[in-house]
């Protein structure tokens, strides 16, 4: 009879990829407790024996909180963006790095993974990979990166630590409450044009991979893994249209808008908001559409890691999760 003792504690649990990971922990039968700890009054979705408590990371966390942590996963941080003032980004996403990773000094914790993201490439037309030196432009990206060198800091501090940082792109499935999902509405309405270009790159990954590779990368010998987490071929936003049409059956995009006429039409939305008039159009999402990520996961490639859902797998599977039948 096997009998595991692991506590693992997540923070940034209740959200969208923090709910599939914990479902995921409990799943595999090797920990005795799992505790998302968030800000968030509620998660996304619950899973029976998860522990959901309340913390904010942008305060110190007593080593009490959970005094027998084993594995720390580090979730938590504001990434909506645009969104946020900068100086947001930087409270919590640096902050909280500080915090979480002196509790796990204050713990003796020796197994910390941190998701950061591919912001802190910035966008491009050309491939990047891990190789490629980070050159963050928003200050998310911005912020990101600097919690991935404080978590470097204590990873360095002992040759038992062992610290993953992955760098996820666009990551969609159940709950995912984000692009994908208003894409998929926006389809549904036969309202979707692309916006300037159809063959935009837009590196993405379903949030079941995503989850089973943070496993894969702790079994790992090395003691600091950082790794992109994309699809193996970077996917343009036709490609991305086309799999919801094969998946099901949602209608094609209506057609192509200049990219001149929607930074126009963003421009007024944004006066509109000065107004009092609240909209999601602004001229800096616009160009988030409009602009490139050639993000390519080579460590995973190199590493051997073999996704279980291709693009359209993904979207049938994530449907299959709704009661609805919907991509919710």
């Amino acid at each position: 009879m096997k009998v595991d003792k692991r506590i693992a504690v997540v923070f940034g649990g209740h959200g969208f990829i923090g709910s599939h990971l914990v479902r995921a922990l409990i799943e595999s039968g090797d920990y005795s407790r799992v505790v998302s700890a968030d800000i968030a009054p509620h998660q996304r979705f619950e899973t029976v024996g998860v522990e959901y408590v309340h913390c904010d990371v942008r305060h110190p966390i007593p080593p009490e909180f959970i005094p027998d942590v084993t594995d720390i996963y580090n979730l938590a941080a504001v990434h909506v963006t645009p969104g946020h003032d900068d100086w947001e980004y930087y409270w919590t996403n640096v902050t909280g790095a500080l915090n979480v990773t002196d509790y796990a000094r204050r713990t003796g914790v020796s197994a910390l993974l941190f998701t950061s993201s591919i912001s802190i490439y910035g966008p491009s037309e050309e491939e990047v990979s891990e190789l490629c030196q980070p050159n963050p432009e928003s200050a998310y990206g911005k912020s990101k990166l600097l919690a991935e060198r404080v978590h470097e800091v204590w990873q360095r501090e002992s040759a038992n630590r062992k610290l993953v940082i992955v760098r996820p792109a666009v990551v969609f499935g159940f709950q995912e409450r984000g692009n994908f999902t208003r894409l998929a509405r926006t389809l549904e309405r036969r309202a979707f044009f692309y916006p300037g270009r159809r063959d935009t790159k837009k590196a993405c990954g379903y949030v079941k991979d995503l989850v089973a590779s943070f496993e894969f990368a702790l079994r790992s010998d090395e003691k600091l893994v950082t790794y992109n987490f994309a699809f193996d071929e970077p996917i343009t936003t036709e490609k991305i249209c086309a799999a919801f049409r094969d998946a099901a059956h949602l209608p094609k995009p209506v057609g192509t808008i200049p990219l001149q006429l929607i930074l126009l039409a963003g421009l007024l939305f944004e006066m509109l908001s000065k107004i009092g008039i609240k909209t999601s159009v602004n001229r800096a999402r616009v160009m988030k559409l409009f602009r490139s990520t050639n993000i390519v996961p080579r460590k995973l490639q190199e590493a051997g890691f073999v996704r279980r859902f291709d693009l359209v797998s993904a979207l049938q599977d994530w449907r299959s999760c709704s009661a609805l039948g919907r991509f919710e």
